[in-house]
């Protein structure tokens, strides 16, 4: 069983960085709340460009307590959720999914 994490990345326009991070922040401690496994963050590119920031969401579960990571059934809630933020982004919201590596490489068992 692998873990799966998400990184959903996106553009805001830098006049409205303070309500998309109030916006997102909310949404975040709403889904840690509810899921009391989940962990998330909320990143952004330390430049911007023409206006806009890129930002990316990151959302992981504890091993602990959910060690197969983000369920499709999970991805498809936090996609539903994060409708609210459309009208403060700009485009649409790109989501990948990355998987945490069963086990360690040779080259670190050496280590």
């Amino acid at each position: 069983m692998t873990m799966r994490e998400l990184y959903i990345y996106y553009r805001v326009v830098t006049g409205q960085a303070a309500a998309a991070r109030l916006a997102v922040e909310t949404l975040q401690a709403r889904l840690r709340s509810n899921l009391p496994f989940l962990v998330t963050r909320l990143l952004h590119r330390p430049e911007g460009l023409n206006g806009l920031q890129t930002w990316m969401e990151t959302y992981a579960t504890r091993p602990d307590r959910e060690p197969a990571g983000i369920s499709q059934a999970l991805q498809s809630m936090i996609e539903t959720e994060a409708l609210v933020l459309a009208p403060l982004i700009v485009g649409p919201r790109h989501t990948e999914i990355f998987e945490v590596f069963k086990e360690p490489s040779a080259s670190n068992n050496d280590r």
